[in-house]
């Protein structure tokens, strides 16, 4: 993942970059049934299972270290912006601006929580399908 995605300054950005990488998990349903397919084929499923977990989880990570870097970022921002504002009460648009980058804030933390009901629907249709395969540890 490029560095300037994880800049976090532009939301629209971002939230198109989760999106993405969100792909494999909106999918999840197609992935799986490819994956374990019926019994008339013969394939590895307990590894393509154990394949697919791990991106599954790979995903997961990646997508929380970047919804929580940007939470760190745009708190420093909203912090930065606040102390400016305790010099300055007048600046209307300092005001504007931190009013915009508390904003993002509660976005991005909102997005916390989608990731982890993201997970969790994930998680289970991917137990549904592949718990007899491959238990992960």
């Amino acid at each position: 993942m490029p560095l300037a995605i994880m800049e976090c300054t532009d939301f629209s950005e971002f939230q198109e970059t989760l999106k993405n990488m969100r792909r494999t998990d909106d999918i999840i349903i197609n992935t799986i049934n490819s994956v374990v397919p019926t019994d008339s084929f013969h394939t590895d499923v307990s590894a393509s299972c154990k394949n697919l977990y791990d991106n599954l989880e790979d995903g997961n990570i990646k997508r929380e270290k970047h919804i929580k870097n940007c939470i760190s970022v745009t708190a420093d921002r909203v912090k930065r912006l606040k102390e400016q504002k305790d010099v300055n009460s007048e600046d209307v648009d300092l005001r504007k601006q931190l009013r915009a980058e508390q904003t993002k804030l509660r976005m991005l933390q909102v997005e916390l929580s989608v990731e982890d009901l993201i997970r969790q629907r994930t998680s289970k249709v991917f137990n549904e399908k592949c718990r007899k395969y491959y238990k992960p540890l």
